[in-house]
């Protein structure tokens, strides 16, 4: 896969584009200013594997508290901002390791230019988002609703920040619709070297969301765009997390994990194979170390199907087999071959 190569930022440190590993990005739901709630969402974000969180800031008490949750957290923050240059310079000067804007509801060019020069000040990168709600009346009246339309909106939101002396910018086009998204982004893409920011917005709840968003951000990614994800999910943000993760091992952009792999079941499975394949899928996420493990229905083409992997397991009437790198290894009893498989995933993965 040939990955398109975009300028180099760092946020709080942490660097983004120019051909690095793609990073996971949530927000979260809390209200900023609950110092206490934030801190603890953003601690359990960072747990999960993210690597950059997003905060609301609606008001003076969200911005002045980014200063505090700043300094009890340890992973780039980024405030998003609407409708306020005062606010983003106050998150700003209170540690946000970048802003998320959209110039056109900021204010006029003075309300702008005040919002640049406080991001020159800093040294931070800010987000430039376009989105099917917020495009530019000129270009949805010249293009309609259209991934020409998301942008140009953007690119023109872009230049503005430019004319003001920032260039540490990264862009996003997202559209609920997944095709007008993965259009738009290609065509972004071809026409700007900066860092793109993808995910598909207001994708919907658990199960739809992360369907919609593994097939726009998924197809991106396999075309090397994209530097930063965010999968939107009306759920609990540490599930977006997850669903990133998958859709980066999915498109082969992860490496250091445990792969879980278990066929659909049918007619001839014998035994609780789906139950074992969902335990041991729990048990390895926190794990960061390149392994696979198998979770196979019956003894007719398990072992085959699984041959790659470095431990399975495949069950039968009366009895469940253990193989290693493909090869048998033992034969269990149905009742003890939870107990004798997970034995066996930790001395994978542990070396007990």
């Amino acid at each position: 896969m040939d990955v398109k190569k975009t300028k180099l930022l760092s946020v709080g440190g942490l660097q983004l584009g120019g051909g690095t590993k793609v990073k996971i990005q949530s927000m979260t739901t809390t209200k900023t200013s609950d110092v206490e709630k934030t801190v603890a969402q953003i601690n359990g974000l960072k747990k999960a594997g993210c690597e950059i969180v997003r905060l609301a800031v609606l008001d003076e008490t969200d911005a002045i508290a980014f200063k505090a949750v700043k300094e009890k957290t340890e992973i780039p923050l980024v405030a998003d901002i609407h409708f306020s240059p005062k606010l983003a310079v106050m998150a700003i000067e209170n540690g946000a390791d970048k802003v998320r804007i959209n110039p056109g509801n900021i204010g006029g060019e003075n309300e702008i230019k005040y919002v640049a020069d406080c991001i020159k000040a800093h040294k931070i990168p800010v987000r430039v988002g376009a989105n099917t709600g917020s495009i530019e009346k000129t270009f949805l009246q010249r293009y309609g609703r259209s991934a020409e339309a998301l942008v140009e909106s953007a690119l023109y939101n872009v230049n503005i920040l430019e004319r003001f002396g920032v260039d540490d910018i990264v862009i996003s086009v997202k559209a609920s619709d997944v095709k007008l998204t993965v259009n738009a982004y290609m065509l972004l893409a071809s026409r700007t070297q900066y860092p793109l920011h993808l995910g598909v917005t207001e994708a919907g709840t658990t199960e739809a969301g992360i369907v919609k968003s593994a097939v726009g951000i998924g197809s991106l990614l396999l075309q090397g765009i994209g530097d930063t994800i965010r999968v939107s999910l009306t759920d609990d943000p540490i599930k977006e997390v997850y669903a990133a993760q998958q859709i980066l091992r999915a498109c082969g952009l992860e490496e250091n994990f445990v792969e879980v792999v278990a066929c659909p079941t049918c007619g001839r499975c014998e035994w609780e194979s789906m139950a074992l394949a969902e335990k041991v899928t729990a048990f390895v996420r926190p794990y960061k170390k390149k392994a696979k493990v198998a979770v196979m229905g019956c003894v007719v083409n398990g072992p085959g199907e699984a041959k790659d992997a470095d431990l399975g397991i495949a069950g039968g009437k009366g009895g469940c087999l253990i193989f290693k790198k493909g090869e048998p290894f033992k034969k269990v009893s149905t009742d003890c071959a939870e107990e004798e498989f997970f034995k066996e995933i930790r001395l994978l993965l542990d070396g007990e």
